[in-house]
């Protein structure tokens, strides 16, 4: 079904796995779509209650494959048909999402681990805001979300300075949900993965959604959506688990309806 990801689930968690090892997962055309794509089947299956976008190889994602990018390239075009549909698809996804950054996230892959709800990194990943070194502006919703998790001057440090930024750094800078050790890297991202499948996955949609609308919204309009929220949560199954469970003083077995 797809030649340049993979996707599997299992356990409730889906697995996207960017599959261009030999281009340190470059960006192409056809994985922009087929990561759109992919995104829509995991919005779609039931069954998944958590996502992980991860690299094969040795890098997360470098960006953009330069080997299509020629003089006359429309970049504004290649956005608006490619990236921005996928960030979008993302950025709507109400189910919660993590990047397992397992090495180099450059570019559009760092704008693309940053539009995820978590990034676990490996001890040995790195993130470089990679477009000023060939002229470029950030994009792919990094100029959105960087300043949003590190501040604007720090936002403004990395996208002009395009340094190489380590999971440590990327960890007390707050790009950074944890950093893993190499030995237990598959291990971790599984475990994280799967404890966060097993959590009321409606009340996490609802969580993403009006965090989301915060930004634009003053204290007023926050009140009624939590209301709103909160009415729609309380109606789930989930919720008349959680309050069995706090009863009987056991642990809820959320099903994520």
């Amino acid at each position: 079904m797809y030649e340049t990801i993979e996707y599997v689930t299992e356990n409730n968690v889906a697995w996207l796995r960017l599959n261009r090892p030999d281009k340190f997962n470059a960006f192409t055309e056809q994985m922009n779509i087929e990561i759109t794509k992919a995104l829509k089947e995991a919005e779609k299956d039931g069954e998944v209650r958590c996502l992980v976008i991860t690299g094969n190889g040795k890098a997360f994602c470098s960006g953009e494959d330069l080997a299509g990018v020629k003089q006359d390239t429309d970049h504004a075009e290649i956005l608006r048909k490619r990236y921005n549909p996928m960030v979008e698809k993302l950025a709507n996804f109400e189910k919660p999402v993590i990047a397992a950054v397992n090495g180099v996230a450059a570019g559009a892959g760092m704008s693309l681990a940053l539009a995820c709800d978590f990034r676990l990194m490996s001890e040995k990943a790195s993130f470089i805001e990679a477009f000023i070194n060939v002229g470029l502006v950030p994009d792919s919703g990094n100029l959105f979300y960087l300043p949003r998790l590190v501040g604007h001057a720090k936002a403004l440090e990395l996208a002009v300075m395009g340094e190489k930024v380590s999971a440590e750094d990327a960890k007390e800078l707050g790009l950074a949900t944890k950093v893993i050790a190499l030995d237990r890297w598959e291990e971790e991202v599984s475990a994280f993965a799967e404890n966060l499948a097993q959590k009321p996955t409606k009340a996490i949609g609802l969580i993403k959604r009006y965090l989301r609308k915060s930004w634009d919204a003053d204290l007023s309009e926050m009140l009624e959506n939590e209301a709103y929220a909160q009415r729609t949560a309380g109606q789930t199954e989930d919720h008349a688990e959680g309050v069995q469970a706090f009863m009987e003083k056991r642990k809820p077995v959320f099903k994520g309806c």
